[in-house]
């Protein structure tokens, strides 16, 4: 729900149609540059959609005229900017001074607030200091253990990267910076879910997303979209010949069951202490709130991403050229966010949503996840079902029960922690 316009605030005054609807924009002022090398990265192959002479740095004047359309675009008193890359920290504390000196310049009452993701393995004092000053929410790649996050998270000479990590978590804690962390569900963690929940806790994060890996394997269709994708490791013979994804992708049903392991502990140990974000997106749609998140939302289109130069896309996982919007430096951010194929990007979601989701008993709670992943193929022969159908919908009928508890105790203006005490 939008909050009303603070009395005595001009920041309304004379704003276009399109600037009374909320979007957010993933920034990459770094583009795809990154100090790692993750053997599932998709975003390091992006370096193809730009000369080899690209200087990966997001310019002064380009940077000043983003945060200022940004925040005039926006209709709430309250603003978020969320940085991203490849890995942003490359770009030197500097580089962020500039970005709150420009977004105290432009904020005209408005409240600032910024979100980094981040490796953690170039965080120092002076990052965590910086941090700390100016009240960034940090969020911490980070894959479970050593033996599971060094895997794939390894460094350009194929280091692994896990204390380095947790060095740069020292960090943080020291000078007091709020941290969440963030998981990317592959082949290999996916196996040892509670290892991965138990470990999260202990290293301090409160606030937990987990990413389910399906990268798909390079076909004429990836090609045809502008990207000539390098070939994975082989799966073996039985697998390469049947499976529509890469080797490190998580399975369906085996994401499914890594939900139902951390829910089951969740539900009985952690309710109010530990957020785990998809667990907090269900709640909202069983009580009929709507999905905060894009991707179990009935529509999407709000969440675009703009790149170091200042190209603008439908959406991080659709930054190929068929999908780009234009560009911020000389065109308006907030027309591009209400341009016709953007709001085709979104509605697409539910248009061609296959008659076999739309009659689906978790319809509500899943909504085809997201469009990046539905390239299977219905019971009927239908295209367009989601890759982990069979593990949401083995997920979300397993946690039913307990969110239509928590529904019933949050309706009777009860905590929904209360729900531990009843299952003790």
């Amino acid at each position: 729900m939008e909050k009303a316009n603070p009395k005595g605030s001009g920041w309304m005054q004379g704003v276009a149609p399109w600037q009374t609807r909320p979007y957010s924009v993933m920034t990459k002022p770094v583009g795809p540059i990154c100090n790692l090398d993750c053997t599932y990265c998709y975003y390091l192959e992006k370096e193809k959609l730009f000369a080899r002479s690209e200087k990966y740095r997001m310019s002064t004047a380009l940077l000043d005229k983003y945060i200022r359309e940004y925040i005039q675009s926006q209709s709430t008193p309250e603003i978020t900017f969320t940085w991203q890359g490849g890995e942003p920290t490359l770009l030197g504390v500097d580089f962020f001074r500039r970005v709150v000196a420009l977004q105290e310049e432009h904020a005209d009452g408005r409240t600032i607030h910024n979100c980094l993701q981040t490796n953690g393995t170039l965080l120092n004092d002076e990052w965590s200091s910086f941090f700390a000053q100016h009240k960034f929410l940090i969020g911490i790649s980070v894959d479970g253990p050593a033996e599971l996050h060094d895997a794939y998270r390894v460094d350009k000479r194929q280091r692994p990267t896990f204390d380095r990590v947790l060095q740069g978590v020292g960090y943080l804690k020291k000078h007091g910076v709020e941290f969440n962390t963030l998981t990317v569900v592959n082949r290999l963690n996916s196996k040892k879910p509670r290892k991965v929940y138990r470990f999260l806790k202990e290293m301090g994060s409160e606030f937990i997303q987990f990413i389910p890996l399906v990268e798909r394997k390079p076909n004429a269709t990836a090609r045809s979209l502008g990207l000539d994708l390098a070939s994975p490791p082989d799966l073996s013979e039985a697998e390469e010949e049947h499976s529509p994804v890469t080797s490190w992708s998580v399975g369906s049903v085996a994401y499914g069951d890594f939900l139902i392991a951390i829910f089951d502990e969740w539900v009985r140990k952690d309710v109010g202490s530990t957020f785990v974000q998809l667990f907090d997106v269900a709640l909202n749609n069983w009580m009929g709130l709507g999905s905060p998140l894009c991707v179990f939302a009935e529509k999407c289109g709000r969440a675009l991403v703009m790149e170091h130069n200042g190209d603008v896309y439908s959406c991080d996982h659709f930054v190929y050229p068929k999908y780009r919007l234009g560009n911020v430096a000389d065109q308006s951010l907030g027309a591009m966010v209400e341009s016709s194929a953007q709001i085709k990007f979104g509605e697409d979601k539910l248009t061609t949503l296959p008659a076999y989701c739309r009659s689906c008993e978790v319809r509500f709670a899943c909504n085809g996840e997201c469009p990046k992943h539905r390239f299977m193929h219905t019971p009927s022969g239908e295209p367009g079902l989601n890759y982990l159908c069979g593990g949401y919908k083995k997920f979300f009928k397993h946690i039913d029960p307990y969110m239509r508890t928590m529904c019933q105790l949050l309706h009777e203006k009860r905590p929904a922690s209360d729900i531990m005490a009843q299952l003790a």
